[in-house]
């Protein structure tokens, strides 16, 4: 089995950005806050490093 941790890796530089709105749960905002405070990650990092793992990860149905 493929092993399916969320490992948080150094800072790595993005080159040019856009702003994204996104409206999300109280409960998640919570609970990436609470990572944020434990990893000393913003939680626009973190925001940022999930999508990419969702999207590395991502199998579309036909």
């Amino acid at each position: 089995m493929e092993n399916d941790k969320f490992v948080v890796k150094s800072k790595k530089a993005y080159g040019e950005t856009n702003v994204v709105s996104a409206r999300l749960p109280i409960s998640v905002i919570k609970e990436l806050d609470k990572v944020s405070n434990k990893t000393g990650r913003t939680r626009n990092e973190l925001i940022l490093m999930c999508i990419e793992y969702a999207l590395n990860r991502l199998e579309i149905e036909e």
